[in-house]
């Protein structure tokens, strides 16, 4: 990998002077410049930001880093409050960067506002190819090497984070002293309709124990549904409500407290309007922030991206729908909600999606993306790597991720059903414990 030249690189003692303390926390803003095509490092240059955080006490030792990936993809790493969670844990043995992926946070942002500068819907969607798990490691190999040279770090990353991890140990093995995966191994070599056959699966799975659980919201999910079919109705940003969208709901069934937060809205759906039934104000309004598609492009243009490797995708997850036709709703029929699926009405009905349609499409139809992942390279890891997988995760099978733990030497696994997708998240502090406890002790020299 080429390194950027020193005069065209940020300067990281200089983001130094950007700090700031939170409760027992040291928290330093960096700002990195890279290549917007690793193929071309002397080309166009974007930027990348990440926020470096130590612990209060420790902000003089001479700690190893680890670095965060977050979920996604699109998503900005989360923004630190005090010393607790999994970050306060893990930074009892490192210094963490949370980095904000390329094109999310305050990184240089994708969103239809941007992309309109790139240009007409072909120079869209070739910005936007270079978004995905292999730019965002070749980005964090720059960041290390201008951090700290040729000395190692840890890497932890959550959901899509750990198809990043899945990359890094496929091309750059010598930087990593661990790697730590929760909720998040990918299939090496599988299509993208293997991912969506299994996940819908487990969608209608967890839509079995929401109903099971509260048997009243069956009958409430069809009011709406059959009051959709029946009424035009808008969302406060104008955008129209359709059943296909109200179904997209299901996306909350992924992590812990999905159910509740759910049937909290179903609950409060009608208000009664002089003898006429309405959807109430308040139901569409926290409707449309649980559906936050409109602000996190890089997720619905690059979804199905990140599992292809030499072949179009062809939006896999609407093909693939018509195996189930249970998720076909219509009246007197049995209400089922959708899950982390991206389909291209979405392209249509959502307003903040509709200006990247024809990049979308192109992107859909696009075949030649290069491999993610080495699989004789990862069939000979030697990094020691611990990984959480939850069964009953709902975004991530837990048999492909399995299928891929199997492959890779030096990968500890732990299967636990006591968490959700967003385990790390709910009780990071014991779980980075349990993954912690899986290695040896690390050697970071």
């Amino acid at each position: 990998m080429t390194e950027p030249s020193e005069d065209r690189s940020v300067n990281p003692d200089a983001s130094r002077r950007e700090s700031y303390s939170l409760p027992g926390l040291v928290v330093t803003n960096r700002r990195f410049e890279v290549p917007l095509d690793h193929a071309d490092p002397d080309g166009e240059r974007i930027s990348i930001f990440a926020r470096e955080v130590v612990a209060k006490e420790r902000r003089a030792d001479d700690l190893p880093y680890l670095v965060f990936f977050q979920g996604g993809p699109g998503s900005q790493a989360p923004r630190p409050e005090a010393k607790g969670g999994w970050l306060g844990r893990a930074l009892d043995r490192y210094r963490v960067l949370l980095l904000d992926q390329r094109g999310t946070g305050l990184s240089t942002p994708v969103h239809y506002q941007t992309l309109a500068a790139r240009g007409d819907a072909r120079a869209q969607a070739d910005y936007l190819a270079r978004f995905r798990a292999d730019a965002i490691v070749a980005d964090a190999e720059l960041i290390r090497r201008e951090l700290i040279g040729d000395e190692r770090w840890a890497v932890l990353g959550q959901s899509f984070g750990g198809f990043c991890v899945l990359r890094y140990l496929s091309v750059a093995q010598e930087a990593l002293s661990a790697a730590f995966i929760t909720g998040g191994i990918p299939p090496l070599d599988r299509p993208a309709e293997d991912v969506y056959r299994a996940t819908y699966r487990r969608v209608a799975r967890q839509n079995r124990e929401f109903f099971a659980r509260y048997p009243q919201a069956q009958a409430l999910a069809r009011r709406v549904a059959d009051h959709l079919l029946a009424h035009e109705v808008s969302l406060p940003n104008g955008q129209r409500l359709t059943v296909e969208a109200f179904q997209q709901l299901g996306m909350e069934f992924g992590g812990s407290g999905g159910f509740e937060r759910v049937m909290d809205l179903l609950e409060r759906a009608f208000v009664s309007v002089n003898g006429r039934e309405e959807l109430f104000y308040p139901f569409l309004h926290d409707l449309f922030y649980e559906l936050g598609f409109n602000d996190r492009p890089i997720f619905s243009v690059l979804h199905e991206a990140i599992y292809a490797q030499e072949a179009a995708t062809a939006w896999a997850a609407h093909r693939v729908r018509a195996e189930f036709p249970e998720f076909d709703y219509a009246p007197g029929k049995r209400f089922l909600f959708t899950g982390e699926m991206i389909y291209p009405w979405m392209f249509d009905q959502y307003p903040a999606l509709a200006p990247m349609k024809e990049a979308a499409e192109l992107l859909a139809a696009k075949d030649d993306w290069p491999r993610l992942y080495d699989v004789a390279v990862l069939e000979r890891n030697r990094v020691p790597t611990a990984a959480a997988l939850y069964f009953h995760d709902m975004y991530v099978d837990l048999d492909l991720a399995l299928e891929t733990a199997a492959r890779v030497p030096n990968l500890e696994v732990w299967v636990t059903s006591e968490y959700e997708h967003n385990g790390l998240r709910a009780d990071g502090a014991r779980i980075l414990d349990r993954l912690f406890d899986l290695l040896p002790v690390v050697d970071h020299a």
